[in-house]
């Protein structure tokens, strides 16, 4: 059962990473229909390498979602679904099957090729999360297909500022340890809530990659404005990051360890070389993908 952890000591960032740019994600459908914003899209790779995508998605309008994502495969990365409300259903071709329920997490890795399904299970009411694509190293993409659900009560939460709290979904926050960790990419991923007149810091690694996306209130980022729906991408150069909430506020705070490898992208594979992803559609198509 998780608890809320009061941390250690106070974290102390002398040097505050600034807000490099404001992202302003594209709304778009993906599976069968299912409506959404694509914050992080494939022109941000790059520049926040190891992450791939960051997917928002959250509506009461069931036609927005009740088709949910039928089968489909993936190959070379690890995908992240956070579910801040609603029900949605995992089947997969290793065997894999969980339901993710409100405020729970579900990690995959799909290594070498997976088919899976992610099928909402309710009717009406809110769906709202979101889905983060973490790529993997070249040593590790085939890999073995590798899958966790993690329940809202798994995740260990952390009291952070005054009256805020930290869920600790990968990395580290102020001596606790998340849900998952990787060695390569060293991902970093707290949902944040703060109250109004809220203040946090967080150290940040010299050379990793951060953002920032506010979802619900208002945020200053660094000495910047964060309205909501808004990603605010960070300067590499600084310690840390330091966030103040004007009002309420809600928002995910993501960084990781660059890769620096080369990135070939076709749809749901993503490897290092054109000859890679030819073959992950010869295989996919000859039926090897998940085999």
């Amino acid at each position: 059962m998780s608890t809320l952890s009061t941390p250690n000591a106070d974290v102390t960032v002398r040097q505050p990473r600034v807000v490099e740019r404001l992202v302003v994600g594209k709304e778009t459908s993906d599976g069968a229909g299912v409506r959404l914003t694509r914050v992080l899209s494939a022109d941000l790779q790059r520049r926040l390498d190891p992450f791939l995508m960051l997917d928002a998605f959250g509506s009461d309008d069931p036609d927005d979602y009740i088709a949910g994502f039928p089968d489909h495969p993936h190959r070379g990365f690890e995908t992240i679904t956070y579910m801040r409300a609603g029900r949605m259903r995992h089947r997969d071709s290793a065997g894999h099957e969980g339901l993710l329920e409100t405020g729970g997490v579900q990690w995959m890795t799909a290594g070498r090729g997976v088919i899976h399904s992610e099928i909402p299970q309710q009717k009406e009411g809110v769906m709202a999360g979101f889905q983060l694509w973490l790529n993997l190293p070249a040593a590790e993409k085939m890999c073995a297909p590798w899958y966790r659900d993690f329940t809202a009560s798994e995740l260990p939460r952390v009291k952070v500022g005054a009256g805020g709290t930290a869920i600790v979904i990968a990395g580290e926050c102020q001596s606790v340890t998340g849900a998952v960790t990787r060695e390569a990419t060293a991902p970093l991923y707290l949902d944040l809530h703060l109250p109004a007149g809220g203040h946090f810091e967080h150290p940040l690694a010299p050379g990793f990659n951060a953002f920032v996306y506010v979802y619900a209130g208002a945020a200053q980022v660094g000495g910047t404005d964060v309205p909501a729906q808004r990603m605010a991408i960070l300067e590499n150069a600084g310690d840390g990051v330091v966030i103040d909430t004007p009002t309420a506020a809600r928002l995910i705070l993501v960084a990781g360890k660059p890769l620096n490898e080369p990135i070939a992208q076709y749809g749901p594979f993503v490897m290092n070389t054109a000859e890679e992803i030819q073959q992950a559609l010869a295989d996919y198509r000859d039926g090897r993908l998940a085999s």
